[in-house]
């Protein structure tokens, strides 16, 4: 990924919005995901859940408004932005189904129907669904567009495997967790399109993320280990803010090691 600017768009912006994709983007990406699962539960049960659900979208829109009018990447401003988009997608997925009573076949069924159309209109308007040109902010508004999409769907899927299907939490991160490396897998071995098997693996980071998390922080009467959404919560933000950190700390050594040189 360069970080030359592109003329495309409306309005054009200094650096690619988005991190590189290597193996710290998808463990920190999985360990967000787990973390928006147990959080909003967590929260949704210790505080008042109408206003939980506002102060997250408040919180969410703030987060993704001043990534959105800072030029420069920052790891910091991007993740706190996708441990957000997970806390708000899980609780707009869980207040379909709780308070509305949508099942989730239904609603992983629409939630893929909008997640198409923002693809469809991506790729209408731009010709390109690559994160590698996220230089404009219209690119940037579609990616997190599709960002917020992906994880309302990956919660749909996720509970729907484990409840309506009965798998369990366990059972359906372990396939989630084969259906995550396939396309990862026929990327490397078979060539197959970077863009298309980029998104395949992102839309599935989020189930596998949030089963395994809902299997550690749920008791045994629901097929878990009891651990405690809480616990949980904090463990994931401690290992995946510390493996951004190091990453910070790795990018920023080797920049100032280039510039001595």
């Amino acid at each position: 990924m360069t970080d030359t600017a592109e003329t495309v768009g409306y309005a054009v912006v200094q650096t690619a919005k988005v991190p590189e994709v290597a193996l710290t983007f998808w463990v920190v990406k999985v360990l967000t995901t787990g973390l928006g699962e147990t959080t909003s539960d967590y929260l949704v049960r210790a505080f008042d859940p109408p206003l939980v659900i506002a102060l997250s979208g408040v919180a969410l829109t703030v987060a993704l408004v001043v990534q959105w009018i800072i030029p420069v990447f920052s790891k910091w401003r991007y993740w706190i932005a996708v441990s957000l988009v997970a806390v708000f997608g899980t609780m707009v997925a869980d207040v379909i189904h709780v308070v509305l009573g949508v099942p989730y076949l239904v609603s992983t069924v629409v939630f893929l129907g909008g997640l198409l159309i923002v693809f469809a209109c991506w790729w209408w308007v731009e010709k390109t669904l690559s994160i590698h040109s996220i230089y404009t902010r219209r690119r940037e508004s579609f990616y997190w567009l599709t960002v917020l999409a992906t994880f309302a769907l990956g919660t749909a899927a996720g509970d729907m495997t484990a409840t309506t299907l009965g798998l369990g939490y366990f059972v359906s991160g372990v396939m989630f967790l084969a259906a995550f490396l396939v396309p990862l897998v026929v990327r490397r071995w078979a060539g197959a399109s970077e863009i298309s098997t980029f998104w395949i693996a992102y839309i599935l980071t989020r189930p596998l993320g949030a089963s395994f998390a809902d299997w550690l922080g749920v008791g045994p009467e629901r097929g878990g280990v009891g651990l405690g959404t809480g616990f949980i919560s904090l463990a994931l933000v401690v290992v995946a803010w510390g493996i951004v950190a190091l990453s910070t700390f790795d990018a920023a050594a080797i920049s100032a090691r280039l510039d001595r040189n």
